[in-house]
């Protein structure tokens, strides 16, 4: 494989946070990630019952907090469609910010990572706004500017529920003083109309997230293989930045690269890839090390082969190994 430039200087997503080694989207997690040397902090953002955002996975939170243990919530449990999917469980929108401060994270794949189920228990759920005051704090502290990395979680849900999403998350990144192309932010969505929407409102930088299969909730377009096309990315660069493609759409790990590289890059697009995680679950065959699933492979020789397809930055769930991969390709 020929390397190739990226558009820009390759950046390190803490995905959920150092979410290797700390429960995913606690504030623990977001600081472990800042201390090994993360450029962005990511977190997903949900709205509370009081129209707070919080930082959850998802908004069905059964599987991220210590919910179903408290009986005074036992109440609260339900059964919603979400982007076409019946999903049964405790879900923030029916939450106050104060209720939801009452439960504690735990982390959300216990069997592959249990050194962070050691942590269960002993962290709040977050808001936006400490996020924020914790990427400022830091930049402060570091003299390194640590940015913010916002996914809108289902916005055309919580549109339907009468919580949308857009003006409220600009107007509380604006109070940070973060609304221009140069802010270290950037807004990521897998909806299309979402960040349509965003950038009549904003100059942040958006990124359109997209899978290996399957569409935008909103069916705004017919498929991610659509807008994978160079005629797709032609149309995301109107009112994207950047687009986040699921990895295994740039490269499979066995076969030839594709070309989303070239393509995106020819349209003016960035390209930071999701997820690179260290277990053998999620590497490709060719990184692996031994048969157990939650073994830790060869994370670092798997980012520095995308680094050299020339991808702009990527999520990780271990930003200690990418800030070393991105050094050792420099």
């Amino acid at each position: 494989m020929e390397n190739i430039a990226p558009l820009s200087p390759p950046i390190v997503i803490a995905h959920r946070g150092a979410s290797g080694m700390r429960p995913e989207h606690t504030l623990a997690a977001y600081t472990l990630a800042i201390e090994q040397g993360a450029d962005f902090i990511e977190p997903d953002l949900v709205f509370t019952k009081d129209d707070i955002f919080v930082a959850r996975h998802e908004n069905d939170i059964t599987g991220t907090t210590d919910v179903a243990a408290h009986p005074e919530f036992a109440d609260r449990q339900a059964t919603k469609i979400i982007d076409g999917e019946s999903h049964t469980g405790w879900f923030t929108e029916d939450f106050t910010l104060a209720e939801l401060k009452t439960l504690r994270a735990k982390e959300r794949l216990p069997q592959l990572r249990p050194d962070n189920a050691k942590y269960n228990g002993q962290f709040a759920v977050p808001t936006l706004a400490e996020i924020i005051a914790l990427a400022k704090a830091e930049t402060k502290k570091t003299g390194r500017t640590i940015g913010i990395y916002p996914e809108t979680k289902h916005p055309s849900y919580f549109a339907s529920i009468g919580k949308p999403m857009e003006a409220k998350l600009v107007a509380e990144l604006k109070a940070a003083g973060w609304d221009s192309a140069v802010a270290p932010v950037f807004i990521q969505s897998f909806e299309v109309n979402n960040l349509k929407a965003l950038h009549a409102l904003t100059a942040i930088r958006l990124i359109q997230l997209m899978d290996a299969s399957g569409g935008p909730a909103d069916k705004a377009e017919p498929s991610y293989a659509a807008m994978a096309t160079p005629d797709g990315l032609k149309a995301i660069a109107a009112y994207a930045y950047g687009i986040g493609p699921n990895k295994t759409m740039i490269w499979d790990g066995v076969h030839a690269p594709s070309s989303l590289v070239i393509d995106a890059h020819a349209a003016g697009l960035r390209l930071h890839p999701w997820t690179f995680r260290a277990e053998n679950a999620y590497l490709p065959v060719a990184f692996r090390e031994g048969s157990d699933p939650a073994a830790h492979g060869r994370i670092g020789g798997e980012i520095a082969a995308y680094l050299a397809l020339g991808i702009d930055g990527f999520f990780t769930d271990f930003p200690q190994i990418g800030v070393k991969a991105v050094a050792s390709v420099k």
